[in-house]
């Protein structure tokens, strides 16, 4: 799931979470965070089928997320000059499409399976 939102704020994140929360209302989400504040301001209020979890700071590695983007920017983004916020909205569209289609790729690129092995 995604959105596109005008900003990293706290006010944009609660409205991520309460999406989330309704779109999977019978399911119990895991939700994996990097420290960013608005993943973790006291403003937030937490819907009760989401938990947040705090990957430690400095550890971009431990974030699934980071290979998604790299993903991104190399099928999506790669060799782009946008002229405008728009375009760049029109391709945040197609990366979130290229994504959503692609679940066995987001499996391989955003699982650890040397964790699973050792547990």
């Amino acid at each position: 799931m995604y959105l596109v939102m005008p900003a990293p704020d706290t006010e944009c994140f609660q409205i991520f979470l309460d999406t989330v929360a309704k779109k999977y209302s019978k399911e119990l989400v895991l939700l994996v965070v990097d420290g960013a504040g608005n993943h973790r301001s006291d403003e937030l209020e937490i819907p009760a089928n989401i938990i947040l979890q705090l990957l430690p700071p400095y550890a971009p590695e431990l974030n699934p997320q980071e290979n998604i983007w790299d993903e991104i920017r190399e099928k999506i983004f790669k060799n782009h000059a946008l002229k405008s916020m728009n375009e760049v909205n029109d391709k945040l569209d197609e990366a979130a499409l290229y994504i959503e289609r692609n679940p066995t790729l987001v499996k391989s690129i955003t699982s650890f399976p040397y964790i699973a092995k050792s547990l």
